[in-house]
């Protein structure tokens, strides 16, 4: 996209919902280092996360999980979010920390247990109603251990059979996004291991199911970018869940640990049209927040975001056309790399301002005394996140 002006007016309608549990205290399977200022509620989390909308002006939406965010009045909550100037946005189920699921939860071999399982997941839309939220997003921790654990083709049996149940109670503007991961906890087998295995369920579900890609969960050097294209291709790319990883799903920052990859895929976003207003794919950040200050990593999270997709929208694409067409192999090459090394960040300072923005959201956030309200003001009560 060679238009200045239809590049900064993408920019300008770029949205990145942010995770109500990234507020909160969270780590490893280890360990989670409690901070001083964190939300006690789903209110709270819901203020900071406005925060994060104020100075960076893209981050409209913030995503529940269910427990995690469980209140009784839904509407009031959403009335809350409005008040603050952000939304409720995709619903996130737990099917994981009960003990109860310790052999899974919609694929586990015991009826009662997946019955208890797809009742949550039924529940979670009930929410969705009261919230308006669109999008109901699934990941399971389901699978095996061992060989001969269990059934591998009945646990897919049971998957889709419980799918289908939900599927079927989804309203007409709602969306069911599966989400797919490698390994682990479950590490003989994988029930939704792959984009293919999600591919396949939402494509027998129907057209309201669709695919989530988070990028921290693949093997070392899996082409996640032909993922992301293919996916768009078969117009079953539902959204992604947005962090970094080094070895595993290590829920770092976006961008942090592979700022090329993040800025490949992005661009066959935007080659395949999932920045369109239509395209109904959604972006959100997944990530774990334990030694690194909470607000301020989500606000640089939301801005490498902006600056991988500033970037893919500067490739020359009838350039990049013609040298494919051409077979010039290093020319091709050389029309995204020229896109990739351009410094963007005078480019962003400026849209933030024609938003009438701070054009440094971090500097803004600091001086905003925002972070040390907090830390005054939450204090007692018991901090949002889980133990570790």
């Amino acid at each position: 996209m060679s238009d200045l002006a239809a590049v900064k007016a993408a920019l300008r309608t770029q949205a990145v919902e942010t995770p109500s549990w990234a507020y909160g205290n969270s780590g490893t399977r280890f360990k989670v280092f409690a901070q001083q200022g964190v939300p006690r509620d789903p209110r709270e989390k819901l203020d900071d996360a406005a925060k994060v909308h104020e100075f960076t002006g893209v981050a409209p939406t913030v995503a529940l999980h269910i427990p995690w965010d469980r209140v009784e009045d839904y509407a009031a909550l959403a009335q809350h979010a409005e008040e603050r100037g952000v939304r409720l946005g995709a619903i996130n189920s737990n099917t994981f920390q009960d003990d109860d699921y310790r052999l899974g939860s919609i694929c586990h071999p015991d009826a009662k247990v997946r019955r208890k399982a797809v009742d949550h997941l039924l529940e979670c839309v009930d929410i969705m109603d009261a919230t308006g939220s669109r999008d109901l997003k699934l990941w399971f921790a389901d699978g095996t251990n061992y060989p001969g654990q269990d059934d591998v083709r009945e646990r897919q049996d049971r998957l889709a059979q419980g799918l289908a149940e939900v599927y079927g109670r989804l309203g007409e503007e709602q969306r069911m996004l599966l989400e797919y991961k490698l390994f682990e906890p479950a590490f003989y087998t994988t029930d939704v291991p792959d984009w293919g295995t999600a591919y396949a369920h939402c494509l027998k579900l129907g057209p309201k199911a669709q695919v989530v890609v988070d990028t921290g969960h693949h093997a070392p050097g899996t082409n996640i970018e032909f993922i992301v294209a293919t996916l768009l291709r078969e117009e079953r790319l539902g959204g992604f869940d947005f962090n970094s990883r080094f070895y595993a799903d290590d829920d770092l920052m976006v961008g942090a640990a592979d700022p090329f990859q993040l800025f490949r895929i992005m661009y066959e976003v935007v080659r395949g049209g999932g920045l369109d207003a239509g395209s109904g794919v959604a972006f959100m950040l997944d990530q774990c927040h334990n030694i690194e200050a909470k607000i301020p990593a989500i606000i640089r999270s939301v801005m490498n975001v902006q600056e991988a997709t500033a970037k893919a929208l500067l490739v020359d694409r009838d350039a990049l056309t013609a040298a494919q067409r051409a077979g010039d192999v290093l020319g091709a090459n050389a029309v995204l790399m020229d896109a990739y090394n351009t410094d963007v960040r005078p480019l962003l300072r400026e849209v933030r301002q024609d938003m009438g923005l701070d054009a440094d959201p971090q500097a803004a956030y600091a001086r905003s005394g925002w972070a040390e309200k907090i830390v005054a003001e939450r204090v007692g009560g018991q901090q949002a996140g889980w133990g570790a």
